[in-house]
């Protein structure tokens, strides 16, 4: 991978990362019961959980699909194909 492309994910992560971070200290210590803050992370690591396994399966999918040497093609709808 070249340099330009390594400075992008680590740019990336970073920003997720400190999202994640900011939203969990936001949730820690908003003035809330223990049960309802455990409820919602519980919630948001379901969700983040999902969300990140189809991000994977779609990078993979664009991981071999460049490695082929095709195109992408967009048909107007969520992905690519």
């Amino acid at each position: 991978m070249s340099s330009s492309n390594d400075n992008a994910a680590a740019a990336v992560i970073a920003f997720v990362s400190g999202a994640v971070i900011g939203a969990a200290a936001a949730l820690l210590l908003a003035p809330a019961p223990g049960r309802e803050v455990r409820e919602k992370l519980s919630d948001i690591k379901e969700n983040a959980a999902d969300k990140m396994k189809r991000l994977a399966r779609e990078a993979k999918f664009r991981a071999r699909c460049k490695s082929k040497g095709d195109e992408f093609q967009y048909d107007g709808g969520d992905a690519w194909i």
